[in-house]
């Protein structure tokens, strides 16, 4: 396999160093690496293969026509900007913000999920929200098994979600981010405010779910909440499916997934969480059990790093996908 020529635009944020060692263990087969960040990350010094990278400052005249892809972890306004013309010079441009996600023309892929959407030729693909991507690898085998009708999040979500901001926050219990003490608390407040009384977080889960699961029309309602847990995010998930279940069933199904394990059994304490999630790439599943409340409704607990199969990981294996696709068509 040839190799290919890298852009990492945000290669000092949290999400951007997780890329990094992400693509090293993956093997990923990086030729050219140019590492771009802000003004005041300039020439600070990032190891990758062994070898010792200065960050250069992001500007227009970065990107060249030499450089075949683009890692954009820098935030929407760096994206709104600067994607587009990366997009123009032939490079391939897989971004971790929201701000194409809910674009027609623009794919929004979960590799273990909707493969199909990444289309010959898409020059921006967009990665999905960390919690959506948990979420959409046991919605698949659902959805694809029984139909699904209904689906209610509720989300704990790690404050590294939000950066380096969030984890100064708690560890060093301070308030100048989040708009209440983090450290002991609970936050249901995950972005601004919309007008309907939901955040934005939660109506990126609707919609976004919505899209990768080919289900324009699919009930989907959200709540999202920022706890005190450093690393990884857990999903509650209630599903009400078209079609009657066997339990044993559903979880053959889902432990048969690619990506995903699932922890289950009636001994007290056997269930993912966070701890455990941290530091790989995998989704846990767990506490399956029915909704009696519903004729056909289902229970699932959903945890997994963020900063990994969250983010960092998935925009690795999208960009996979599509060196697959140019080493077939060499």
């Amino acid at each position: 396999m040839r190799t290919y020529n890298i852009m990492l635009v945000g290669a000092t944020g949290l999400v951007g160093r997780t890329l990094l060692k992400v693509l090293e263990e993956r093997k990923f087969p990086v030729g050219k690496l140019m590492l771009l960040a802000s003004e005041k990350s300039h020439g600070q010094h990032i190891t990758f293969g062994g070898r010792s990278y200065a960050v250069e400052t992001l500007s227009e005249t970065a990107f060249q026509e030499d450089m075949d892809m683009a890692f954009f972890t820098a935030g929407g306004a760096i994206s709104e900007k600067y994607v587009p013309l990366a997009a123009e010079k032939g490079i391939v441009a897989v971004d971790n913000s929201s701000i194409f996600r809910m674009d027609p023309k623009v794919p929004l892929v979960v590799p273990e999920v909707n493969p199909e959407d990444l289309e010959e030729g898409s020059r921006i693909i967009a990665n999905p929200n960390c919690s959506t991507i948990q979420c959409m690898l046991p919605l698949k085998v659902l959805e694809e098994n029984y139909g699904i009708k209904r689906i209610v999040y509720s989300t704990y979500q790690s404050v590294s979600g939000s950066g380096t901001r969030g984890l100064k926050d708690l560890d060093e219990d301070r308030q100048d981010f989040y708009p209440h003490r983090i450290r002991e608390n609970l936050l249901p407040q995950i972005d601004v405010f919309l007008e309907d009384g939901y955040t934005k977080e939660e109506k990126k889960l609707m919609e976004e779910s919505r899209k990768i699961l080919h289900g324009k029309d699919l009930k989907i309602t959200a709540t999202a909440v920022r706890v005190p847990v450093r690393y990884g995010h857990g999903v509650s998930v209630n599903v009400e499916l078209m079609e009657d279940f066997d339990l044993t069933d559903v979880k053959r199904k889902l432990s048969a997934f690619p990506g995903m394990t699932v922890i289950e059994s009636k001994e007290a304490g056997d269930y993912p969480t966070p701890i455990e999630a941290e530091g790989t790439d995998t989704v846990y599943v767990g506490r399956v059990r029915r909704d009696p409340s519903l004729l056909s409704g289902l229970n699932l607990w959903v945890v997994a790093d963020n900063l990994r199969k969250g983010a960092a990981t998935n925009a690795v294996q999208i960009a996979e996908l599509v060196v697959k696709k140019w080493e077939e068509e060499r």
